[in-house]
C-alpha cells in the first residue's frame, strides 16, 4: 500500500497565488509595491476581472508576512464607494479598470496607482526605488528573476513558498534583532528600545529605513504583542 504524505501549506499562504501578480507585474514593480505598502501608503490597484483584483491584493498583502495590513483593505470596491480614494489615511483597494477616469477626477492624496492590466504604474509618490535598502532590493529582485528564468518551478505552491522566502528573508535581515532591543522588567512586562534598534543597523540606508518603519501601525502592532511575552512571535523569526 503506498502512502503519500503532503506538507501542510503555511497559514499565511493559504488562498494566496503570487503567480497572479508575477503574471501582469516586472519584479522592479513588485518592489516598489511592496515598498509602498510597508510604509502604509494609499495603493489602488485596477483591472478589469474582479478575480484578478482579489487575487493580486491579497498576495500583495501575503508579501508583509509577518506583519500584517492594519488599515482600510477592500479587495474590490463596489462603484457606490468609489470616494473611499479621497480618504486622507492608508489603503489598498481594487478598483474596476472602467471607473479609472471617475477614480483619477477623485481630490486624492498622493497614491500609488498600479493597472494590472497594463502591467505598469499610472500615478507614484516618485521615490519608490529609494525606499528599501539597495542592496537588500537588488537580492530581492534576483530571487524574483530567478523565479521567472526558472522553468523547473510548476506547481503555485512552489511559487509561493519562493516569493514569500524572498521577502520573509527581507524582514529577517531588517528586523530580525527586535527581541535583542525589548528590555524585560522583573514583572515580566517588556519595553521596546526604538532608538537602540535602529542603531544597531550598520548601514545608514538601512537605518533611514527602520526609523521610518517603526512608526507604522503593522510594527507597531507586531511589537506591542512581542512585549507580552518573551516567546518570539509565533515562532516567525
Amino acid at each position: 500500500q503506498l502512502i503519500e504524505l503532503t506538507r501542510p501549506v503555511d497559514s499565511h499562504l493559504e488562498h494566496v497565488e503570487f503567480q497572479a501578480l508575477l503574471q501582469r507585474l516586472s519584479p522592479h514593480l513588485i518592489l516598489s509595491i511592496f515598498a509602498s505598502a510597508v510604509l502604509e501608503r494609499r495603493l489602488i490597484f485596477l483591472a478589469e476581472e474582479l478575480s484578478v483584483l482579489s487575487q493580486c491584493i491579497h498576495a500583495v498583502a501575503a508579501l508583509l508576512y509577518p506583519f500584517t495590513w492594519a488599515h482600510t483593505y477592500i479587495p474590490v470596491v463596489p462603484e457606490c464607494l468609489l470616494d473611499t480614494v479621497c480618504c486622507p489615511t492608508p489603503f489598498m483597494v481594487g478598483i474596476q479598470r472602467r471607473h479609472l477616469e471617475r477614480v483619477l477626477d477623485q481630490p486624492m492624496e498622493e497614491a500609488l496607482i498600479v493597472d494590472l492590466c497594463e502591467g505598469k504604474i499610472l500615478r507614484e509618490v516618485g521615490d519608490e526605488e529609494e525606499i528599501l535598502p539597495i542592496k537588500l532590493q537588488n537580492e530581492m529582485l534576483t530571487s524574483l528573476n530567478r523565479h521567472n528564468n526558472n522553468n523547473n518551478v510548476h506547481t503555485s505552491e512552489e511559487v509561493n513558498a519562493l516569493v514569500s522566502e524572498a521577502f520573509v528573508h527581507f524582514f529577517v535581515r531588517m528586523v530580525g534583532h527586535y527581541t535583542s532591543h525589548i528590555k524585560w522588567s522583573k514583572s515580566g512586562s517588556g519595553a521596546f528600545q526604538e532608538r537602540a534598534f535602529c542603531k544597531a543597523m550598520a548601514s545608514k540606508t538601512s537605518r533611514q529605513f527602520l526609523k521610518k518603519f517603526v512608526k507604522t501601525n503593522m510594527f507597531s502592532l507586531f511589537i506591542e504583542e512581542a512585549e507580552k511575552s518573551r516567546i518570539p512571535q509565533e515562532g516567525k523569526w
